[in-house]
């Protein structure tokens, strides 16, 4: 493992220039470290609080290298990076995480193949790359199922439900790809995500079991701690702490879990960097997941995951915008809210433009004022 300290002063590098490296480069540079940010987009979330922003195709590894050379670590913000673009960074400069954690977490097949060979517990799932396998392993895991791309999805892209066998050719069609999964439909109680970040020292910290409800396979409300058994909560810690060792990671991971009727634990998917259902810990924690994500990239040591109170996150869609401009001063009147917004300036339907978070003496509390000031944002 490479023990390179980089200290506060230096430059950090980040492929990718989305929300999630916004707030990556602002607690970044609380810290005193300065950003550079490398993507085919300008006026990003990231450029715009970046003090460099680097507009060229991940796949351009001369303008990578050139990229990698100018900071003193890079680390990425997303997964949908190529894996190549990494090891190009590599050459010149440290990359936390590995290259070989984006390769492995990026693709669904080759992350449920690492899940299942080091014995971790997975959805049921079979390899299809024509409608003949479709429909073979259809046969074997039932239906409903949902059929995914091995590839480059998130937030329910490249992804369909099976309702029957008579589905199969149509989906098969609609995904157009030549490589995918099927996943056995999962009857779960509810889903869970831990989020933990490892260090260069091996140490490992997280912040517990987070509960979350997606709409539209898009997440909608976190809230932490979860409301479960402490039993369940440790075993869910204790499963991601082994991910992070098996993957090596320098850096945060998210693993998300099923927990199904009968109290089992299944891991959904990896997420090798901060995640969506993380972003409330910006508020609620001594140390957020992105401040977290600063001292395991830097190797510096890791800080308290403690949660100063209950906290409930909603995300903010382009929808919020649908009939006018949201009522800001109506949520922030409200005790306990936080508002985050990612600089994007096109509110489509479906698209994270922010999020509001909230604080409170319990959680279901923080969760009602959550909802309640996303609400009071229609006027």
């Amino acid at each position: 493992m490479n023990h390179r300290v980089i200290l506060p002063g230096s430059t950090i590098g980040v492929l990718g220039s989305g929300q999630l490296g916004r707030m990556f480069a602002l607690a970044a540079r609380r810290m005193g470290y300065r950003i550079h940010t490398f993507s085919p987009d300008v006026d990003s979330p990231t450029g715009q609080v970046a003090d460099v922003e680097i507009c060229a195709q991940y796949e351009d590894l001369d303008a990578v290298r050139a990229f990698a050379r100018n900071v003193d670590v890079v680390t990425f913000e997303f997964e949908n990076v190529h894996s190549a673009t990494a090891e190009a960074a590599a050459e010149c400069v440290t990359v936390r995480p590995a290259g070989q954690v984006l390769h492995t977490t990026q693709h669904r097949l080759r992350e449920k193949t690492f899940l299942s060979q080091h014995g971790f517990p997975v959805v049921p799932h079979a390899t299809v790359r024509s409608e003949a396998d479709l429909s073979t392993a259809l046969v074997h895991l039932g239906t409903p199922a949902v059929l995914k791309t091995a590839g480059w999805g998130y937030d329910g892209k490249g992804q369909a439900k099976i309702r029957s066998l008579d589905d199969a050719t149509a989906a098969w069609k609609n995904l157009a790809t030549h490589e995918a999964i099927v996943e056995a439909f999962v009857s779960f109680d509810r889903e869970l995500s831990v989020v933990a970040a490892r260090g260069i020292d091996g140490a490992i910290v997280d912040y517990g079991a987070i509960e979350n409800a997606h709409v539209n396979h898009i997440l909608d409300v976190s809230t932490a701690p979860a409301g479960i058994s402490a039993q369940i909560a440790n075993a869910a810690r204790e499963i991601t702490h082994a991910v992070l060792k098996s993957l090596d990671v320098v850096g945060v991971l998210c693993v998300e879990f099923f927990l199904t009727r009968s109290g089992e634990l299944l891991i959904n998917e990896l997420a090798p960097r901060p995640h969506n259902s993380g972003h409330l810990t910006i508020d609620a924690c001594v140390t957020s997941q992105f401040d977290q994500q600063v001292r395991a990239v830097c190797g510096l040591p890791l800080g308290s995951t403690a949660f100063i109170q209950p906290a409930a996150m909603v995300n903010l869609l382009g929808d919020v915008w649908t009939s006018a401009t949201p009522d800001w001063a109506k949520a922030l009147a409200m005790p306990g809210v936080h508002l985050h917004l990612y600089g994007k300036t096109d509110p489509r339907s479906g698209r994270k433009m922010g999020h509001i978070t909230a604080t409170a003496s319990t959680v279901e509390k923080a969760r009602e004022l959550a909802l309640a000031a996303r609400s009071s944002l229609s006027r």
